[in-house]
């Protein structure tokens, strides 16, 4: 793809950004091979003068870096080779003084002691003015508890940059990046916050996974002046919320949102400006835009295409407001202007999203003008929930699709769309509507540190080389030791034994060829550790031999927290005499493990006394949960004691898009009719936002239970058969307003 614009925008800003670090080894300065040393280097810092840390590993180093620089002639901190001096264990850095650079460090293999990775202060009493980070990695610097919250970097100060910076793999809760205005010291800040690579943040099932917030609630009327220009938000998936603006003033300028779960939120603050932003969607699962929240935003020359996201998620959200509310909720939109921006392919515009008794008031004394909406499918796009009287909409363009009737202000047009060499989709000229065609694209490679690799976030299932295997003693387990991630077992015709827990800390698929029985004398079979996903193909798993205890189970993670989000497919395979005793689930997830998806397709599974899926840990109500996406395909259930799957999120937080549960065309038989079953269902959802069932049989089977708590959960029940299984039972629980589940087509149903 040719980028003529982004080249030479880049061209102009190299001499700046490079002047001092040119890629290479460092020889002019102090080579520092100690912490000892490095001490003594900073004490005695000038201005000018460069402090140069050795290459290899700095185990448990907390650097502070601190000293007074002058204008044009800093104090550097940087690596004698970028990239080769590696802190790992407990280390961090703090900043501290006046014109202070730091480059060429790479954080890994471990996690800070403290709150921060990186932090623009010392303490509370010595901050970092004037002084950059440039050119830094935090890989997978994470605390090993997931719901142990720490900060990858802290801006504080004024006058700070943070530029051409690679951070990938936050796991566990806390944002990746914010910039605090506790003190008037750091208020009204000008950071500029540039070029730097957010790479792929998992879903972290809960709140608290931003990948950058820009203030916090308690000074939201406060301004920051800060710039956040030309990063690369690559899959930040942490949660609703991939930037949260909560201070005034600030610009957020041609950044790139590549799938990306969530929106650009105007959280709290005023008067800020959202300009020149990309948002690529790919239709990907809830990938959203821009979230209009507060008074004097401007939101102008942005484009989205491909976005999936519903609800706060959508691709242009405006808020209803809190009228006179207090700091911490959602003040209204007032002279909001909304602008020569282009929805293209994205499946939802949400006007006075959230209204409800508290959040009464709609936006007001705005403009919606020249904006470009198109849809292939012609559907319309808007959902209005309040009076939009308060917004003037005028010269708005729409392709395909007729005019909203909730007001005037939309043309429709014939649109013919073609891409550019900057990569958009732009219509015929006459049309003036949307996004300018010398919009400039952030890629990828403009942002980060240039010697750093930008690599997949997961290794895909079946990727790497193929073992074949036949049985013997031990063979399951020495094989699992040797594979290396993605590669796939092939198990020859035969039966084999795992005498001993098949621990997996690497993504493994197992695929049988011909008839494949397998047994184990454990009290589980598959044990998910850190790192670890299964996949099941063509196999026969039974627990027959399983030693006679109560609770056992076939495949379960490890009891302990874990950092990394696993995955688990089941296809044509079949598990029987999962009944040596009471309480056996097939798959268990313990409290502090996460799954991005499970995935059971044309398998059956046959007598067993407790739950298919055990997903039930998370029971404290804080919004937290054990799997993001559930899915269940041409699969049948038999005499199973306990619930097919209980599936249970709490409380009432609104920040997550999961738990989603899908199921098609599956046979429930005398399913959930268990003495221990404490649900008594035969299906037991709490909390899940989405809900598809269709096409499935129901016979002799316990009810399913279905408790919608926050936001708008989504559930469809639809073309299934009931017989000797009472209907499904659907609560709202919060919400005094009519039941939301769509239930038609059912047979058997008593009326």
């Amino acid at each position: 793809m040719s980028l003529p614009f982004a080249r030479r925008k880049l061209l102009t800003i190299i001499p700046l950004v490079f002047a001092f670090t040119a890629c290479g080894n460092v020889s002019d300065g102090n080579l520092i091979k100690n912490q000892d040393e490095f001490k003594e280097a900073v004490s005695n810092a000038a201005p000018g003068d460069t402090i140069i840390l050795a290459n290899g590993v700095w185990e448990d180093f907390e650097i502070l870096f601190k000293g007074e620089g002058e204008e044009g002639n800093p104090i550097r901190l940087t690596a004698e080779t970028k990239g080769e001096v590696i802190l790992s264990g407990q280390s961090n850095l703090r900043l501290a003084g006046n014109y202070l650079e730091v480059s060429g460090l790479v954080f890994k293999n471990g996690s800070t002691p403290t709150q921060e990775v990186v932090s623009f202060r010392q303490n509370k009493d010595n901050l970092a003015n004037n002084s950059r980070i440039t050119e830094i990695v935090i890989d997978n610097y994470n605390q090993a508890e997931r719901q142990e919250a720490d900060f990858w970097v802290m801006m504080y100060g004024k006058n700070n940059r943070f530029d051409h910076n690679h951070l990938v793999g936050k796991r566990n809760k806390g944002v990746t990046m914010a910039v605090r205005l506790n003190t008037e010291e750091s208020q009204q800040n000008n950071h500029r916050i540039d070029h730097n690579y957010f790479g792929p943040r998992s879903i972290l099932g809960s709140n608290g996974g931003e990948t950058l917030r820009i203030g916090t609630s308690h000074y939201s009327r406060t301004d920051s002046f800060t710039t956040v220009e030309s990063n690369y938000f690559d899959r930040c998936d942490g949660e609703l919320e991939i930037i949260s603006n909560k201070s005034g003033k600030n610009k957020f300028l041609n950044n790139i949102f590549y799938e990306s779960r969530g929106t650009l939120t105007m959280r709290h603050g005023n008067n800020n400006l959202v300009e020149g932003n990309v948002f690529f969607g790919n239709d990907a699962d809830h990938t959203g835009g821009i979230r209009v929240i507060n008074a004097g935003q401007t939101i102008r020359n942005n484009y989205m295409e491909g976005l999936k996201g519903t609800r706060f998620g959508g691709a242009l959200v405006v808020m209803n407001g809190v009228p006179n509310g207090p700091i911490n909720r959602y003040d209204p939109v007032i002279n909001a202007l909304i602008e020569n921006n282009s929805l293209i392919n994205s499946d939802n515009i949400q006007l006075g999203a959230g209204s409800d008794e508290e959040r009464s008031g709609p936006p007001s004394d705005s403009v919606f003008q020249n904006n470009l909406i198109y849809n292939d499918g012609g559907r319309d796009v808007f959902t209005v929930y309040d009076d939009m009287s308060g917004i003037d909409f005028k010269n708005n363009v729409l392709g395909s699709m007729d005019p909203p009737d909730f007001t005037s202000g939309f043309e429709r047009r014939q649109v013919t769309l073609t891409r550019a060499d900057n990569g958009l989709q732009y219509p015929q000229p006459d049309i003036k509507a949307g996004v300018s065609r010398d919009l400039v694209v952030t890629t990828k490679d403009m942002t980060g540190a240039s010697w750093y690799p930008k690599l997949e976030p997961t290794i895909a299932f079946g990727s790497g080389e193929t073992i074949k295997i036949a049985p013997e003693e031990g063979i399951l387990l020495r094989t699992i030791k040797q594979a290396n991630p993605g590669d796939t077992i092939i198990l020859s015709e035969g039966d084999y034994v795992a005498a001993k827990f098949l621990k997996l800390t690497k993504p493994l698929t197992f695929k049988g060829e011909g008839e494949v029985n397998i047994t184990f004398e454990r009290s589980a079979m598959f044990e998910v550790l850190e790192g670890g996903s299964l996949q099941l193909i063509n196999l026969n798993i039974s627990g027959e031999d399983s030693p006679d205890y109560a609770g056992n189970s076939v495949i379960r993670t490890s009891p302990y927290a874990q950092l990394e989000n696993f995955r688990l497919e089941i296809i044509d395979s079949d598990f029987t005499a999962i009944d040596k005793n009471h309480t056996f689930n097939v798959v268990k997830a313990s409290k502090g493990t996460f799954a991005d998806n499970i995935l059971v397709q044309n398998s059956t599974f046959e007598d067993v006394t407790g739950a298919i899926f055990s997903l039930d840990k998370e029971d404290d109500d804080y919004g937290i949960y054990n799997a993001e996406y559930l899915t269940i395909t041409n699969s049948t259930f038999k005499n199973v004691e306990g619930d097919l799957v209980d599936y249970y999120r709490g409380g009432r937080d609104e920040s997550t898009f999961g738990p989603h549960f899908k199921m098609t065309g599956s046979t429930l038989d005398n399913v959930g009719k268990g003495n221990r079953n404490q649900s008594k269902s035969s299906i037991y959802l709490h909390g899940v936002q989405v809900t598809n069932m269709s096409d499935n049989i129901f016979k002799n089977s316990a009810p399913f239970l279905i408790n919608h708590t926050v936001g708008e959960p989504k559930t469809r029940i639809t073309g299934n058969r009931f017989s000797g299984t009472p209907g499904p039972a659907v609560y709202e629980l919060n919400s005094i307003l009519e039941n939301t589940a769509i239930i038609t087509n059912n047979d058997g149903l008593n009326p």
